[in-house]
């Protein structure tokens, strides 16, 4: 099989809005599936919405020996950082250029992977071209402004899940969010499943995969690296 090419996109948003809160890509699911992909042979691009150094929630990194291994990992691979400190904005890539496109989560994605049109753009391109698309947590929100080739919503009549209302509202942070992305995904017809609150869970539907959490962050990319063997 030829060496996968997969494109990881990430939020720029450092902030919650107008609160000031900060917030940015939830660590864990960008590690986890980074290395997955790069042990199974696979090319990595990291980028980001806006381009450049990608915002880090605070609450999602702990001093080194506390946090996933892959965590201390990646803080630990000079390239890996490298990369996530010069990352290409996404309006400068071309999805089709890739095997797959993958959406870590974190709350900054709630912000500005919805208002990208660019973003938007290139998942629609690339599903239409035969990519594999993934996202977990709040990574599906980067799904909620993209279209199918027929030109609707790509998540309707297809299994999704992302970060459930339950979830949201267990942190704290139903009111901080635009929008409920549990809600927002069954509004655009999105066939809506999930686990029990805060644990592993994935759903495949040909070549969409989506996880529920940061605890499924490592299934969602054996699931991508399975959709892409079977591709």
């Amino acid at each position: 099989m030829a060496r996968s090419n997969i494109l990881i996109i990430t939020t720029s948003a450092a902030t919650m809005g107008g609160t000031g809160k900060p917030t940015g890509l939830w660590f864990e699911e960008l590690a986890v599936p980074y290395y997955a992909f790069v042990d199974a042979g696979a090319e990595v691009t990291l980028a980001s919405i806006a381009g450049g150094p990608v915002p880090i929630d605070p609450r999602s990194v702990k001093p080194k020996g506390e946090n996933e291994a892959s965590v201390d990992r990646f803080l630990g691979d000079a390239a890996a950082s490298k990369a996530l400190a010069e990352t290409p904005a996404v309006a400068a890539l071309e999805g089709t250029a890739y095997d797959a496109v993958v959406l870590p989560g974190g709350h900054g994605t709630m912000f500005d992977l919805p208002e990208s049109a660019e973003l938007a753009a290139l998942v629609g391109t690339a599903w239409a071209a035969g990519k594999v698309i993934a996202a977990v947590c709040h990574g599906p929100a980067g799904l909620v402004q993209a279209r199918d080739e027929s030109g609707a919503p790509l998540v309707r009549g297809r299994r999704v899940t992302g970060f459930s209302d339950s979830e949201e509202r267990a942190v704290g942070l139903d009111e901080a969010v635009p929008f409920l992305l549990e809600s927002r995904l069954r509004e655009l017809g999105g066939r809506y499943e999930s686990g029990a609150d805060f644990q592993p869970f994935a759903v495949v539907d040909g070549r969409l995969v989506t996880g529920q959490n940061p605890a499924s962050s490592a299934l969602t990319a054996q699931r991508v690296l399975e959709a892409l063997a079977a591709g």
